[in-house]
């Protein structure tokens, strides 16, 4: 006997005790499930790209510095800049530039930080571009 021929014509037997399953919800059986739990996220990060700080050279530190010193002389005209910075990654070696477009409130010298009117902080030294 091939191909179920001994139960191919039998009559389907209805429960009586059960309702009817749609096939949706008889395909949501077989559905895979996920034995690790979290694993995609763990292959997520793996495989997420993290940037090398790029050390900036001498004269172009110089003219952040200048930039810097002329947003600190106008801080009451609420200049908005835009500045791009290095942000390290608090998973993985490495970390992320990013830009944000935002108006100064101060430049704090001791702890060499430029605090934005949404009290965001960035690290001077973390800076590689800055535009007024």
């Amino acid at each position: 006997m091939n191909n179920y021929e001994d139960i191919i014509s039998r009559v389907y037997k209805k429960s009586k005790k059960y309702p009817y399953m749609s096939n949706n919800d008889r395909a949501a059986q077989f559905a895979p499930f996920q034995a690790l739990s979290g694993y995609a996220e763990v292959v997520k990060e793996i495989a997420r790209v993290t940037d090398e700080k790029i050390i900036l050279d001498e004269n172009k530190k110089e003219i952040i510095n200048r930039k810097l010193l002329e947003v600190d002389s106008n801080i009451e005209k609420n200049i908005k800049v835009t500045i791009v910075f290095y942000e390290k990654d608090k998973l993985k070696k490495g970390g992320e530039y990013k830009t944000v477009s935002e108006i100064v409130k101060r430049i704090d010298k001791i702890n060499k930080k430029i605090i934005l009117i949404n009290n965001e902080e960035i690290d001077i030294d973390n800076i590689i571009d800055i535009k007024i």
